[in-house]
């Protein structure tokens, strides 16, 4: 899998940045050390990425959240420590950035630094089966928002199309000219199209570059099974 030094998600609200960021951060760690996940998501204090904090220090993944993050404080503060990330170039870093254009604002901050080293990706995560997503122009358009706000250009697309727990592959087959449609449109590559473990045996040699998600679970959820997608994350 090729990777920048720094890997962010961002997208429409609900589209699914988080579950994919951890999977992400897990897939960097198999071969990699130094790997750091950082939570900049201020618009949804709910699903968090520190649901899934004591997994993530098991398998050595560093993890950057707000100290807020699972309280009953919906306080939209950022961690300091995420200026450390961005600065130690030894890190490597996966940010899961906050819903639409306001949750691109707080990305705005560390845009200069970013920028200037210029060893990242920024990878627009789509799904067409959400309500304000469903063409290509509509995401389009969520994308330009979200350039706008944090002043950072994407330069990849992540399909991640998906009905929750209906989800079948053909679900997924059916949003490839989707994605492709969205590529073409704006000359990114789609980097990957995520499916659920479950599907991916079904999808292999159908799908360029599948990327296999295993889903979070929250932290008010933890003793139970939670079915793909119904999270929203």
């Amino acid at each position: 899998m090729e990777f920048k030094r720094l890997t962010l998600f961002a997208g429409h609200y609900g589209s699914g940045k988080t579950n994919i960021a951890l999977n992400y951060a897990r897939a960097l760690n198999r071969d990699h050390n130094n790997v750091v996940i950082a939570d900049l998501d201020i618009v949804n204090p709910y699903f968090r990425t520190k649901d899934s904090e004591a997994a993530l220090k098991a398998e050595g993944i560093g993890l950057i959240v707000s100290e807020f993050a699972n309280s009953n404080l919906d306080v939209p503060a950022m961690p300091k420590e995420i200026y450390a990330l961005v600065d130690d170039r030894s890190q490597l870093g996966v940010l899961d950035i906050g819903g639409d254009d306001r949750g691109a604002l707080a990305l705005g901050r560390y845009t200069p630094a970013i920028a200037e080293e210029n060893n990242y990706e920024m990878l627009l995560v789509v799904n067409m089966y959400r309500p304000l997503t469903r063409t290509a122009d509509d995401t389009i358009e969520v994308l330009r928002e979200i350039e706008e706000a944090c002043r950072l250009p994407f330069t990849a697309i992540v399909n991640n199309s998906n009905l929750g727990p209906l989800t079948t592959a053909q679900t997924v087959l059916s949003s490839i000219p989707y994605a492709q449609e969205i590529s073409r449109k704006t000359g990114l590559p789609v980097k990957m199209t995520c499916a659920k473990e479950d599907l991916c045996p079904s999808l292999a040699g159908q799908v360029e570059n599948l990327f296999p998600l295993s889903l979070q679970k929250l932290y008010y959820q933890i003793d139970s099974e939670v079915p793909y997608g119904e999270t929203d994350v």
